[in-house]
């Protein structure tokens, strides 16, 4: 077993550096699909996620690299991987999974399929990998600055969407249940954009707060800002995006950039986070950012 383990980790990393060389950046995984390395935070009395910023490995998709030597050195601290995750949402590829279950009765290619006509879309050929219940994994690119985040069952039952801060499961890869493996005809193609009516449907509804400010015309910029600032956890750039578009819709939004940016920052938002939210609302709305 443990000599069988061993091949499967060395299968692993050479299937990891190859989707690494193709710019996809790369973390090792267990056979249960979860991230190898433990939280070197584990045992603080008040563990405070820095996503990698102490320098150590064990924080998830956030040690995720195309690097070949730093791929290698987290293999090696992984010595159990028997397979590999694919990080969404980062350059150059901005990728985003559309991951498609068949399990629990769900028939989630027609679904698929239904939103395309009801939407009038149409996925493109693009890199399809085969899991072993049966289910596929739909590689897509997003457009730089576009936050596509993570969901469960939102667009139709079975469709699951990996975006920023999710990761997909590499082809090659080994878990419990069998070996992920990319569909006949797709390995070589790139991963293909992602059509925009769908893009669409991935965002969060730009939606208010029950309380949101009204504020007069005059004073509406100083509303949105307070409207972001009163965000909380899981909320918070929904609001930033929302703020966003209405600020540009009234014509404000090159003033309120900053200020939304600042605002987004004190509710925990990265600078980087908060301005690309804004400059995808920029884009949404019709306006350069």
């Amino acid at each position: 077993m443990a000599t069988t383990d061993r091949q499967a980790t060395t299968l692993a990393l050479a299937h990891a550096l190859s989707a690494a060389e193709r710019g996809l950046a790369v973390i090792p995984l267990t056979r249960a699909k979860l991230p190898a390395l433990r939280s070197p935070h584990r045992d603080d009395p008040d563990p405070t996620p820095c996503h990698g910023t102490c320098g150590r490995f064990g924080h998830g998709v956030y040690d995720a690299s195309t690097d070949p030597s730093r791929i290698r050195e987290l293999f090696a601290a992984a010595p159990r991987a028997t397979g590999y995750g694919i990080a969404c949402g980062l350059p150059p590829h901005h990728l985003i999974g559309v991951d498609l279950d068949t399990k629990s009765g769900t028939d989630a290619p027609a679904a698929l399929r239904e939103l395309a006509l009801r939407h009038l879309f149409t996925i493109p050929e693009t890199v399809v990998v085969l899991t072993p219940s049966g289910g596929r994994h739909l590689w897509l690119t997003g457009p730089p600055g576009t936050v596509v985040p993570n969901s469960a069952g939102r667009l139709a039952p079975g469709i699951d969407i990996r975006g920023a801060g999710g990761y997909l499961v590499g082809p090659g890869s080994r878990t419990d249940h069998g070996v992920y493996a990319t569909a006949p005809g797709t390995a070589h193609l790139p991963p293909a954009a992602c059509p925009p009516a769908l893009l669409r449907l991935l965002l969060p509804p730009p939606r208010p707060a029950v309380h949101a400010p009204q504020p007069p015309t005059d004073h509406h910029g100083q509303g949105l800002v307070q409207f972001v600032l009163t965000a909380h956890e899981g909320q918070r750039n929904t609001r930033l995006f929302w703020a966003a578009c209405r600020a540009y819709e009234n014509g404000l939004g090159p003033a309120l950039a900053t200020p939304l940016t600042e605002a987004a920052r004190t509710t925990g938002l990265t600078e980087h986070e908060a301005r690309a939210t804004i400059a995808s609302a920029a884009r949404m709305t019709g306006h350069r950012p």
